[in-house]
């Protein structure tokens, strides 16, 4: 999942339990639609990528430089505390977010478009809570 910096999801990737994660960063940055704002071209891609140590791969560094995207993506055999996990929780708060949902915490379908649809349902769910929330 990518969110932007208040935990809105962005775009989502289902895959097997076994797939590494660096093997989605492209499909996932790909994957953003674009925002709509002021007139001109839309906007597509964020001005930075920000990723813990999975994400840690200097060709995926490069291809996101390409596009014109910062990353903050933390390096492997590091101490901790490189301060990314103040920023990272955002994205485990929409994790668990999503989580909230029964149907989701555990999956029982077989089918993938099935499962796919549901994370789709409870992605509309936490953009709908958020804009209540921010209305109010």
């Amino acid at each position: 999942m990518i969110t932007d910096a208040r935990g809105i999801p962005l775009a989502l990737t289902l895959t097997g339990a076994n797939r590494h994660d660096v093997t989605q960063l492209k499909a996932l940055v790909e994957a953003i639609p674009a925002v709509r704002g002021q007139r001109g071209r839309p906007r597509r891609r964020p001005d930075r990528v920000q990723g813990d140590r999975a994400y840690d791969s200097q060709p995926h560094r490069n291809w996101l430089r390409s596009l014109g995207m910062a990353s903050d993506l933390a390096r492997r055999n590091t101490e901790h505390g490189s301060g990314l996990g103040v920023y990272r929780w955002v994205v485990e708060r929409t994790l668990s977010w999503l989580h909230q949902q029964r149907r989701l915490r555990t999956r029982f379908d077989r089918r993938d478009d099935i499962h796919q649809s549901f994370m789709a349902i409870a992605m509309c769910l936490i953009c709908w809570r958020f804009l209540e929330n921010s209305l109010c």
